[in-house]
C-alpha cells in the first residue's frame, strides 16, 4: 500500500512523529504529498511548540489567514533572533510614544497627537502620512487604549478623550487632577490611573465613575479578560504592595521600597503578567496563593522594564530602560532567548512601548520608532 492510500486520520498520525525538517522534506516527494503536507492540520502540533506562530496556549489561532507552515518558518527567525532592522520614522523632539496595532495599522502618539498609519504589507514601513490624526490633549498623550469601535486616550492634561473610529466626534470625560499614566478598557468599561494618586472606574454610556485613592501614583491598570476584576500597579514608594487585584486582595508580599510597576498583561482571565522598575517579568496565577508568584525572569543588565508583550502562548517581548534594549523570551527557559539593542551609544532612550505581529516587531524610543522585521528565508524549511 502507498503511502497516500492510507487513510487520512492514519497518515495525520504517522506524520504527527515527524519534526519540522522532515515534514519539509516530505513535501518535496511528489506535488499530492506537497498538497497533504502543507495542510494547517499536519502542522499545528509543531506551530504550538514554536514562539509566536499565532497559536494560543488554549488552541485558538489569531492569524488563520496565514498557512501554518509559514509561520513555523518565521517562528524560528524570531527563536535564533534573525531579522532585518530599520528605524520607520524620526522626530527630533524627546517624547514618550505609544503604539497599538490593529491588523495593518499602526497607531502612534507624538506630543498631543495620535496618528494612524497603514502598514505596507510587503515592507511592514508606514505610508508617509497617517491617513487619520486623533487630536483633543492640551499636552502630552501619555498613553491610550483601542477598542471595536474607539480609540481611548489619556494626557499629561488630566484628561481623557473617547475619540470614534467612524467618524469625528469624540467625548471627553472627567479626568484626574494630574496627567494619566495608564488605562484599559474592556466592553465599555474604562479604567484610568494618574500620578493624582487615584484610580477611575468609569461604567458604560452614560458614563459615571468612582474614584479609588490609590495613595501611590497609578503606573498601570489591567482589566481581566472575564471582567471580574481589575489590576493596578503603583510606584511603590509609600508602605503598600504596588500590586493590588480589585475585589480580591493584593498580588506579592517581597517587593523592595520603589519597585513600581510599570505595565502589565493579562494572558487569561487567571494568568497576569507583570514588570517594572525591580527588573523582574513575573507571572501571577490569581488561582493560587496571591502572595508569590508563579514565575519570574530577570533583566540580566538590572535595567527597569518598561513594557511586555506575550504572544500567548510562549513568547514574551520585554522593552528596557536603557539603550533601547529589546529582549525575546521563551517562558519555558529562565534565560534571554535573544536581544536587540535598538539605540546606539552613547544615545539612551528607553523603550517605551513595543507592539509585534506574526512576523514583525515595533518599538518606540524616545525620538524614534524602530521594526525589526523576521520574514527572512531560514535553510530549514523549503
Amino acid at each position: 500500500m502507498l503511502l497516500l492510500q492510507l487513510p487520512e486520520d492514519v497518515l495525520y498520525h504517522i506524520l504527527s512523529y515527524l519534526d519540522y525538517r522532515s515534514l519539509s522534506r516530505l513535501s518535496q516527494v511528489c506535488r499530492s504529498l506537497c498538497r497533504f503536507v502543507n495542510r494547517d492540520a499536519v502542522w499545528r502540533r509543531i506551530a504550538r511548540e514554536f514562539l509566536n506562530t499565532g497559536i494560543r496556549r488554549d488552541g485558538t489561532d489569531i492569524y488563520p489567514h496565514i498557512p501554518l507552515k509559514e509561520r513555523v518558518k518565521i517562528a524560528q527567525n524570531w527563536r535564533d533572533g534573525v531579522c532585518k532592522r530599520a528605524i520607520l520614522l524620526k522626530w527630533k523632539t524627546k517624547l514618550l510614544p505609544w503604539l497599538q496595532l490593529d491588523g495593518d495599522v499602526l497607531f502612534l502618539s507624538q506630543a498631543a497627537d495620535i496618528g494612524a498609519y497603514h502598514l505596507r504589507q510587503d515592507s511592514g514601513r508606514l505610508q508617509r502620512n497617517p491617513f487619520e490624526i486623533y487630536s483633543g490633549h492640551n499636552g502630552d498623550v501619555c498613553h491610550f487604549v483601542l477598542t471595536d469601535s474607539h480609540l481611548i486616550s489619556g494626557g499629561s492634561d488630566g484628561k481623557i478623550l473617547v475619540h470614534s473610529r467612524t467618524s469625528d466626534v469624540s467625548v471627553e470625560l472627567s479626568g484626574h487632577n494630574q496627567e494619566v499614566n495608564c488605562l484599559d478598557s474592556k466592553d465599555g468599561l474604562i479604567i484610568s490611573g494618574s500620578r493624582d494618586r487615584t484610580t477611575r472606574v468609569r461604567t458604560p454610556l452614560p458614563f459615571t465613575h468612582n474614584t479609588i485613592p490609590m495613595y501611590d501614583r497609578v503606573w498601570s491598570v489591567a482589566i481581566s479578560p472575564a471582567l471580574s476584576s481589575f489590576v493596578t500597579g503603583t510606584a511603590c514608594c509609600e508602605n503598600f504592595s504596588p500590586l493590588r487585584i480589585w475585589d480580591v486582595d493584593s498580588l506579592g508580599s517581597e517587593f523592595r521600597r520603589g519597585a513600581g510597576v510599570l505595565d502589565m498583561v493579562f494572558e487569561s482571565p487567571f494568568q497576569l503578567f507583570t514588570c517594572g522598575y525591580d527588573t523582574f517579568i513575573r507571572l501571577w496565577d490569581l488561582r493560587l496563593s496571591p502572595r508569590k508568584c508563579a514565575m519570574e525572569w530577570e533583566e540580566p543588565h538590572d535595567s527597569a522594564l518598561y513594557c511586555i508583550q506575550t504572544d500567548g502562548n510562549h513568547m514574551i517581548a520585554s522593552g528596557s530602560s536603557y539603550y533601547g534594549v529589546v529582549r525575546l523570551w521563551d517562558k519555558r527557559q529562565t534565560e534571554c532567548l535573544q536581544f536587540f539593542q535598538l539605540s546606539s551609544d552613547p544615545v539612551s532612550s528607553p523603550v517605551y512601548c513595543l507592539r509585534f505581529s506574526s512576523t514583525r516587531l515595533y518599538a518606540a524610543l524616545a525620538t524614534a520608532l524602530h521594526s525589526l522585521d523576521f520574514r527572512q528565508n531560514p535553510v530549514y524549511i523549503r
